[in-house]
């Protein structure tokens, strides 16, 4: 006989507040496993492939570690001393930057030189502040990131984790549906599978337009001159995922400093806009529906407020579980309102009347 549906709620209500108290309490110790999860999740999918191609699972996973460890020591070896080069040289160059803004805004609107201006001084201390503050939260994040996350973890811990939780992946799913209570194991499986779709396609989705437009930009930006083209193309794809954003900020950024780099030579700064343009188009006609689609069910707004209230709550480890929640939430709330639709709390007694009388 099934518990009673309070006593269900209770159970579960209670298992929820202890992962989230787990979540709070541990969230140092458990972050190398987390992250090591989210990457055996993500490449589950290539090594189901790589079996169906032949290899075992063992191989399949050896295979994709060794990619994977190739691409990293590519990205430390070359891009990455190169993103950080022109993120500090950006920095530094801000108090240029500003002092030729003003000058241009001297030139238009002379009325500007009087020294008491509140706009002069203002304009004068804009290049000092972003230096002194973007080194501040340069050294602040580098600081943060190095007491929160140790090299040594990244380095031997997350792989470790993901390399075995990805040679288990299946083996795990098929216990834990083992553990799932038997009146209720074929809609959670359902709404499992629903969790997975909306999670799978809007994250390794959204990972990958990022991915494909931050390369983009940054290869275009680059090609075409623009000084300190990779940190703006690199700015622009990781904020992809919010529509429209990740363009009209890296454009506004990227223009403007073609406006101060390529002043008079209007035919580089439109090549510059148009790389923003095309980079636009791709992202709407042709990235987003072939690789995220349009039935994912996870509105920006909802993840950002999902990123916003899970990573002041708990930190950088709320973050990383803040999409997986949203998804999961997501769905979950989609089912409570089918649900609600057929009660007899939405339909009233009038509702299903007809239902009864057509069953009569």
């Amino acid at each position: 006989m099934a518990l009673p549906i309070r006593e269900q709620v209770k159970y579960w209500s209670i298992a929820l507040a202890v992962f989230f108290v787990a979540l709070w309490v541990l969230g140092g110790v458990i972050l190398p496993f987390l992250v090591g999860g989210a990457v055996a999740y993500f490449l589950d999918p290539v090594a189901d492939r790589l079996e169906r191609a032949g290899l075992s699972r063992v191989a399949a996973t050896s295979v994709i570690t060794a990619g994977a460890l190739l691409i990293v020591v590519a990205l430390v070896l070359a891009v990455i001393p190169t993103l950080v080069n022109q993120l500090t040289a950006l920095v530094n160059a801000a108090p240029d930057i500003a002092l030729r803004l003003q000058t241009f805004l001297l030139e238009r609107f002379p009325e500007l030189a009087d020294g008491t201006s509140t706009i002069r001084q203002s304009l004068a201390q804009i290049g000092q502040t972003i230096q002194s503050k973007g080194a501040a939260l340069a050294e602040g994040l580098l600081t943060s990131l190095a007491s929160a996350i140790s090299i040594v973890v990244f380095l031997l811990v997350v792989p470790v984790v993901a390399f075995y939780l990805l040679l288990d992946w299946d083996h795990m799913v098929a216990r834990l549906d083992q553990l799932l209570p038997r009146d209720h194991a074929p809609t959670i499986r359902r709404l499992g599978r629903e969790i997975d779709g909306a999670l799978s396609a809007f994250v390794r989705g959204q990972l990958s337009v990022c991915l494909v437009l931050g390369l983009y930009y940054s290869a275009a930006l680059m090609l075409a001159g623009l000084q300190f083209g990779l940190v703006v193309g690199a700015t622009a794809g990781a904020i992809t995922f919010i529509p429209y954003v990740g363009a009209i900020i890296g454009g506004a950024l990227a223009i403007g400093l073609a406006l101060f780099q390529f002043w008079g030579d209007w035919v580089q700064i439109g090549i510059v806009g148009a790389i923003f343009a095309v980079g636009q188009f791709l992202e709407g006609n042709v990235l987003t529906p072939k690789l995220v689609g349009k039935s994912v069910g996870l509105h920006p707004v909802w993840l950002l407020f999902a990123l916003s209230a899970f990573g002041t709550l708990f930190g950088f480890v709320g973050m990383l579980v803040a999409v997986p929640v949203a998804a999961a939430l997501g769905v979950l709330t989609r089912f409570a309102i089918g649900q609600y639709h057929g009660s007899l709390l939405y339909q009233g007694i009038a509702g299903r009347i007809p239902e009864d009388e057509d069953q009569a």
